[in-house]
């Protein structure tokens, strides 16, 4: 499986000549969806979920098909009857050839004066963990673990103990759109020394091979 990194929270994995493209939001570049497959998206803020680019990739393909949450599904089944897939916590599916396993229900809190949403994460292959904007632990091994790093509802001290309690082989950086150049060193050296894994940050575009 390759790996492919793209802005902020968007990842494109690919395998046997298919494409896997999760949570293209407004940080991310115009031609994440190019190709896409399948596409998985965890919840309904906008730099997970560009409606625009989901209904180009639709397009694009006639092929292609969403796999997200009801909030997401309710604005996109309509257009595309048939192609937009709504799932849960506990839900198993096969999207483009990938086997993908739905954990958790919550967005991470915020602020306790705003709403919590909808939020799940996605287990790809048994070995892929894209926990959206969540600290969710999946019920089973994880090899690779998509860690968010940077957000308004995270600080450093609990991606460490995430990396932590996950026990990935390794993890690589995404939702890193808000944290600056000259912060991302601090970063690498605290989770890199804490974290107890191989953790890595791919540049966009960038790939690995898993």
């Amino acid at each position: 499986m390759k790996l492919t990194k793209k802005s902020h929270a968007c990842v494109r994995l690919e395998k046997d000549g298919r494409t896997l493209v999760l949570d293209p939001g407004m940080f991310t570049e115009e031609d994440a969806v190019l190709g896409a497959d399948a596409l998985l998206v965890t919840h309904e803020h906008p730099d997970h979920f560009d409606e625009g680019r989901l209904r180009h990739a639709l397009e694009a393909n006639p092929a292609a098909e969403i796999w997200t949450l009801r909030s997401v599904a309710d604005q996109l089944s309509a257009a595309f009857p048939g192609r937009v897939h709504t799932v849960g916590h506990g839900d198993t599916f096969t999207a483009a050839g990938f086997d993908v396993h739905v954990h958790g229900e919550l967005h991470a809190v915020i602020h306790p004066d705003i709403p919590r949403i909808t939020n799940v994460g996605y287990l790809v292959d048994g070995a892929v963990f894209h926990p959206g904007d969540a600290l969710t632990v999946p019920d089973r091994p994880v090899d690779t673990l998509l860690l968010p790093v940077m957000a308004p509802w995270n600080k450093i001290s609990e991606v460490i103990d995430y990396v932590r309690e996950v026990k990935p082989r390794r993890a690589y950086d995404i939702h890193d759109a808000l944290l600056t150049d000259l912060a991302r060193p601090i970063y690498d050296r605290q989770i890199g020394a804490l974290g107890g894994t191989d953790h890595s940050r791919l540049a966009p575009g960038a790939s690995a091979e898993l």
